[in-house]
């Protein structure tokens, strides 16, 4: 006990402590959203195509969260019109998205002279390269999200579970899908410093998918997710500063390790229960 009150003297421990709380409410809420409306694969393509906000914020000698969320909401738009318009196949764009992205990114890091914060920083996180700023805009996007969700829950629920027939009761699909990507992509650009653009999928995805393995209430998904999620966080970074490892990998790890134990659990029960 007395060790872990002495880790709280430190800033970057606090912070990350802090980011935690408020990443595991965005982890359950918008992962829950995302799961559930199976759109998992486009939050993918958000997420790595962000990369080449990052590369081109250094180049242009911007803060890299600019670049990062003009690519991440130009990706969302872009993703969201291909597939309601249909102007081509879906998975295809994504796919050329996401990848593009990450190229660009390479390409503008190896442009930029001077020296650059890693790159895997970006891709892995790091929580040491959260600042006071990061701390306050997380805390308004959760503020936000609570917010938004609340006030669109039904209708996020009916696009979620069955769009035609929401639009044949008048909501504006297109409208909720719309927010529902942009939702996604800001809270990858602010959460990328803590997990990284390649892992923050993974907490999008994992904690709610476990939760959906306990209940298919929408509601309580969310709620077991961002229970799930606190534990995965707070767990996986007491194991990452015992072990000095990185914070990210150590938590979606974490978290990976127990989604199979989950899964292995269900399938258990599954059969236990077909015998009785």
């Amino acid at each position: 006990m007395l060790e872990l009150i002495e880790l709280f003297q430190y800033t970057f421990i606090r912070n990350a402590v802090i980011v935690g709380f408020l990443a595991s409410i965005i982890f359950g809420i918008v992962g829950t959203l995302v799961v559930v409306k199976r759109i998992v694969f486009i939050s993918g393509g958000i997420a790595h195509a962000t990369f080449g906000g990052v590369g081109m914020a250094f180049f242009l000698g911007w803060d890299p969260l600019i670049g990062a969320l003009i690519f991440a909401v130009g990706s969302a738009i872009s993703i969201g019109y291909i597939g309601k318009e249909s102007v081509q196949r879906e998975d295809t764009s994504i796919g050329i998205i996401w990848a593009v992205g990450m190229a660009l990114g390479a390409l503008f890091y190896y442009l930029t002279p001077g020296y650059l914060p890693s790159a895997e920083s970006f891709l892995f996180g790091n929580i040491l390269m959260i600042r006071s700023i990061d701390i306050t805009l997380l805390t308004i996007l959760t503020i936000a999200t609570i917010i938004i969700v609340t006030i669109y829950y039904r209708r996020f629920q009916a696009v979620s579970f069955d769009e035609e027939f929401s639009e044949v009761i008048g909501i504006n699909t297109k409208h909720i899908y719309y927010l529902l990507l942009l939702l996604v992509s800001i809270s990858i650009v602010l959460l990328l410093k803590f997990v990284g653009i390649i892992l923050v999928i993974a907490m999008l995805s994992i904690p709610p998918t476990i939760a959906n393995l306990l209940t298919y209430n929408m509601k309580h998904i969310m709620i077991y997710s961002i229970g799930f999620s606190l534990i995965f966080t707070y767990l996986g970074l007491y194991i990452s500063y015992s072990l000095d490892i990185p914070a990210g990998p150590t938590i979606v790890t974490f978290a990976g390790i127990v989604f199979i134990g989950a899964l292995i659990g269900n399938k258990i029960g599954e059969k236990i229960s077909k015998q009785q």
